[in-house]
């Protein structure tokens, strides 16, 4: 009883951190919307078309991320820190190469990359000054969120959500300073929004340094992306890139129902934006869950825990569906306010309505995948699973089926989007076997690494 009241312990002192930052980082975009709201429509969608960039970029930090945490968890388990120092500078080397390739197309040719989402010359131009003032972000983001992931890895997640949490409040008072022109600023509008972000990250980073000056285990150096281990650097291609596919795979393919509901007219499109943000309020307890579960367990792998890992697996699965029921309330709850209160037509309230009722079990859904293929399996050094049955799931089944709904049969808005919202429920039965088969328990480690290399 007290080894299992131990495992919900740890488990919830790494998800509040974790769901704390989560909700930061979901108020900050909030705030963006609200203060450009001021300035004009073209600003809010430029700003909108311009940040899918950073979307982009933040599902590959975030895959990179995750990789990474696998091994270094599991070798934090084993007690060995060199590795998971070896680790970082992989992952390093790979993010800043991505960094520096965004920042300077964004510096660049602002005005092509723009053009891939628009052909509006005003949108184009208001992107364009966007994308050039947020380059500088590209290039300190990629260092910040490696660093983080391999301090959340070894359960030092006290520190980014602090880290985070001071960032996005001095983001969202520059945004308020240089929008509106606050204390003698410039009114900057739009570049007011892409400036803050750049000045904000370049502090994070700066920050970083000084906490890793401080650290005594786990630093944020740059010298670390010369260390070369062929050993490590073949398991960091085997394990981590394909968490790094996946994560960009399913994002990408997600972006894919955006694109299809956007050609089922204003109102479609409308009530979808308040749905993504109800939806991301109500997994944000279950995406932590997945995080912190995915660290313990990785951790008692590395330890060589097998029997102790399978076990608590189970624990977490329980966590996971309580947690997927919580999601599935706060977005009924919700449903009666955000009726009130958006401003919309009458039948892009009538498409919310149904929409929000469909996301109240559509979270438990998302729930059991993420916290099986991002926490359990990845745990376990298994990424390649989740890469297949993801890609396949969105690819061959939700995408396809989106478009042949909405654009062949050409069925109603609401159908379309419930068709959609069954991608998570169709890929269960493998993920759940997959779970059970216990195929994805593994400890990857080395012994004697660097003797061998």
């Amino acid at each position: 009883m007290k080894t299992k009241s131990r495992f919900y312990q740890q488990t919830f002192k790494l998800v509040i951190p974790i769901v704390i930052q989560n909700l930061l980082s979901a108020a900050v975009s909030s705030a963006d919307v609200i203060m450009l709201n001021s300035v004009g429509q073209s600003s809010i969608a430029a700003a909108s078309l311009a940040a899918q960039y950073s979307s982009i970029l933040f599902m590959v930090y975030y895959g990179l991320g995750t990789g990474a945490t696998m091994l270094c968890a599991q070798y934090y388990g084993k007690g060995d820190m060199r590795a998971i120092e070896a680790v970082e500078g992989i992952a390093l080397r790979f993010s800043l190469v991505i960094s520096i390739l965004f920042a300077v197309c964004a510096f660049s040719i602002p005005h092509l990359m723009m053009r891939i989402f628009t052909n509006d010359v005003e949108l184009i131009a208001l992107g364009a000054l966007f994308l050039r003032y947020m380059s500088v972000s590209y290039l300190c983001w990629g260092l910040i969120e490696i660093y983080l992931s391999i301090l959340r890895s070894i359960g030092r997640v006290v520190i980014g959500t602090v880290l985070n949490s001071v960032t996005i409040s001095f983001d969202i008072f520059l945004n308020a300073v240089f929008i509106f022109g606050l204390f003698g600023a410039p009114k900057l509008g739009i570049i007011g929004v892409a400036l803050s972000t750049s000045i904000s990250r370049v502090l994070e980073l700066i920050a970083c340094f000084v906490i890793s000056y401080y650290s005594k285990d786990i630093k944020l150096n740059l010298k670390l992306m010369f260390i070369h281990n062929k050993l490590l650097l073949k398991d960091f291609f085997r394990l981590s890139l394909p968490a790094l596919a996946n994560d960009v795979s399913w994002g990408v393919a997600f972006s894919m129902y955006s694109v299809i509901i956007g050609h089922l007219g204003a109102d479609a499109v409308a009530a979808n934006s308040f749905v993504s943000v109800i939806r991301n309020f109500g997994t944000i307890f279950c995406f932590g869950v997945a995080s912190a579960g995915g660290i313990l367990l990785g951790k008692e792998i590395g330890e060589n825990r097998l029997d102790d890992a399978r076990t608590n697996a189970k624990k977490l699965m329980r966590l996971t569906v309580l947690s997927g029921l919580l999601g599935g309330l706060l977005v009924l709850i919700a449903i009666p306010f955000v009726l009130k209160y958006a401003a919309l037509t009458d039948t892009a309230l009538h498409y919310l309505k149904y929409m929000l009722f469909i996301n109240t079990y559509y979270v438990m859904g998302a729930a059991v995948n993420t916290t099986l293929i991002a926490g359990v399996f990845r745990a376990g050094g298994d990424s390649r699973f989740g890469f297949i049955c993801d890609t396949i799931d969105m690819w061959c089944y939700a995408v396809p089926l989106g478009f042949i709904a909405a654009f062949v049969l050409r069925l109603p808005v609401l159908w379309v989007y419930f068709l959609l919202c069954t991608d998570e429920f169709v890929k269960w039965p493998w993920v759940i076997k997959h779970y059970k088969s216990g195929k994805w328990l593994k400890n990857i480690t080395r012994d004697n690494l660097f003797e061998d290399a």
